[in-house]
């Protein structure tokens, strides 16, 4: 299962579902992190080096920093949807079908309406 940081404006209805799936979250509350104006790159920076992959609903911020950064333990970015069991099980199959995060920019997109 998936190591990740879950930034500060992530979801928290998401991340326990994730934690019930069998994914290894912290939250930046949790990790003393939140509500401290923490640059994107700082962030990315942290998670790495707690060997976690970011995940966020940041999308533009954290594209352009896969873009430009060398090295991470990868990037989770995702539309917001406010049916939380569909976004965490969206999250949860890309995961899985991912043999490493490392490096990577994964995208979660909330599906059409039609």
């Amino acid at each position: 299962m998936a190591r990740l940081y879950a930034d500060e404006d992530f979801s928290y209805p998401v991340v326990v579902r994730l934690r019930q799936l069998g994914h290894d979250l912290v939250t930046a509350q949790e990790a003393g992190q939140a509500n401290q104006r923490i640059e994107d790159e700082a962030v990315l920076a942290y998670a790495s080096e707690q060997g976690r992959a970011v995940l966020t609903f940041n999308r533009r911020d954290f594209v352009r920093l896969h873009r430009t950064t060398s090295s991470h333990e990868g990037i989770v970015v995702c539309s917001r949807d406010d049916d939380v069991s569909a976004l965490a099980e969206r999250i949860h199959q890309q995961l899985e079908s991912e043999p490493s995060l490392q490096n990577q920019l994964l995208r979660i997109n909330r599906p059409s309406r039609s």
